[in-house]
């Protein structure tokens, strides 16, 4: 039996949760990822299934279009401003939680890099990662 994924804001007001196993778990380190974290990177789950996700609480989002022109969706908390989880304008069944929304982030099994071409030299991340320099096709 698989353990559920549960997670949410700072202050509770936006809950998940999913019987689900994502899709991929990583880091990225594009420049909207550095500028919203205001750290080197940001850490995601990505599910391929937005509808097995159930979400309590209304987010506010804010858009922007990544390097390939395609919209990104972030959704956070409008109460503590929590970034929860972002979607995709291009694949709509997609949905990215942060690993560190989850109630145990400890269950967060990175396997790859994206957008190394942009980390830091002062942003370590696990060199036994496989890297790519921008998103894999």
């Amino acid at each position: 039996m698989t353990k559920r994924y549960t997670g949410g804001c700072a202050c509770g007001t936006i809950r998940y949760e999913t019987d689900r196993e994502p899709a991929i778990e990583l880091h990225c380190q594009c420049r909207h990822c550095q500028q919203r974290s205001g750290t080197g990177h940001s850490s995601y789950l990505v599910f391929a299934d937005r509808a097995g996700i159930a979400i309590t609480g209304e987010a506010k989002t804010w858009r922007v279009a990544g390097d390939s022109g395609n919209e990104k969706i972030h959704a956070f908390c409008p109460t503590c401003g929590t970034p929860v989880y972002l979607t995709f304008a291009a694949g709509p069944d997609l949905i990215a939680i942060h690993a560190t929304s989850l109630d145990d982030p400890g269950r967060f099994n990175p396997k790859l890099v994206t957008y190394a071409v942009r980390g830091h030299a002062w942003d370590r991340l696990d060199p036994s990662l496989q890297q790519f320099e921008r998103m894999p096709e």
